[in-house]
């Protein structure tokens, strides 16, 4: 869903053709990955069919013609909304968590796993924290966004690592309640 909402955006800040949006999106929000060029103009396809946007000019130039977009009142209202809803809190467990859980079923040690992903995480952070220097204000705000996250990681990993042995028991049957 953050594909079009951040066209609606772009969008509402000033009307543009495909080339641009796809700039603008990979230079402010592209961190992780850039957009496709066929992305955004099945994206506009779509906001269009919908009515959250519509054609407004044929802009002509050297190269091809490029079609300009704006927003509609519906797009408004629909960027309006999802801006005001919170996301929900990502309940699932993660990749990690899978890990660690399916490691210990298979009886291998956790610990290892444990130790390695606290590795390349810490390697990130300080990546990240050399990096701050470098960016611009969004590069460094989605880096202090990301740095949180692994920070979060961090703290997850130490308790895994410290419960690793009730979690094994449990795991196997040991643990009173055990089906």
């Amino acid at each position: 869903m953050t594909v079009p909402m951040a066209i609606l955006a772009f969008l509402e800040d000033r009307p543009a053709h495909g080339f641009a949006l796809k700039q603008r999106y990979d230079g402010l929000l592209g961190h992780e990955r850039e957009l496709k060029s066929g992305q955004v103009y099945s994206t506009l396809a779509r906001l269009e069919r919908d009515g959250l946007t519509r054609g407004v000019e044929i802009e002509r130039g050297e190269g091809p013609d490029r079609r300009v977009y704006a927003i509609t009142d519906s797009g408004v209202a629909e960027l309006e909304h999802w801006l005001r809803t919170p996301h929900a809190a990502n309940a699932r467990p993660t990749e990690l968590f899978t890990k660690v859980v399916l490691a210990l079923v298979s009886g291998r040690e956790a610990g290892p796993l444990l130790e390695e992903q606290r590795a390349v995480y810490l390697k990130r952070m300080r990546q990240l924290t050399a990096a701050r220097h470098d960016g611009d204000v969004v590069d460094r705000l989605a880096g202090d966004y990301e740095i949180a996250h692994l920070e979060a990681d961090l703290r997850w990993i130490e308790l895994a690592a410290a419960r690793m042995s009730d979690v094994a028991s449990r795991i196997h049957g040991r643990a009173e309640g055990m089906p």
